[in-house]
């Protein structure tokens, strides 16, 4: 079982669109805190957020969304699998001041230690 979750993992690395996360306005949403990752491996919307950052995080997670299958297809995996795997990393991966929802649901800003993350995260 560990051996599977070790490669979901590596996989889900690789699953993360890079381009869309390039985008300045994405850029700009995470520095200011309006947008944070979460558990499912999809980006969200901290509070109510304006029409065009809910479209600009929609088209993110399209973008996600596909990355995922296309690699749950490649692996037999499952989409959920993936994406869930690419939560726990994508958690890891924020920087101090980035926003990130807990397991509890919670939106937390990421301080100078690790991010409180889902027990079933390697």
């Amino acid at each position: 079982m560990r051996t599977s979750i070790a490669v979901l993992a590596f996989i889900a690395t690789l699953a993360t669109p890079a381009l869309a996360q390039r985008d300045p306005a994405y850029a700009a949403a995470r520095s200011a805190g309006q947008v944070g990752e979460q558990p499912d491996g999809y980006l969200g919307v901290v509070g109510a957020g304006s029409a065009d950052l809910r479209a600009l995080v929609s088209s993110i997670n399209i973008q996600r969304k596909s990355a995922y299958t296309a690699k749950a297809q490649a692996s037999g995996a499952t989409v959920e699998q993936l994406a869930f795997t690419s939560g726990c990393n994508l958690i890891a991966k924020t920087s101090a001041g980035e926003k990130y929802r807990t397991p509890g649901g919670a939106w937390q800003t990421r301080g100078g230690g690790a991010p409180e993350r889902d027990s079933r995260c390697v």
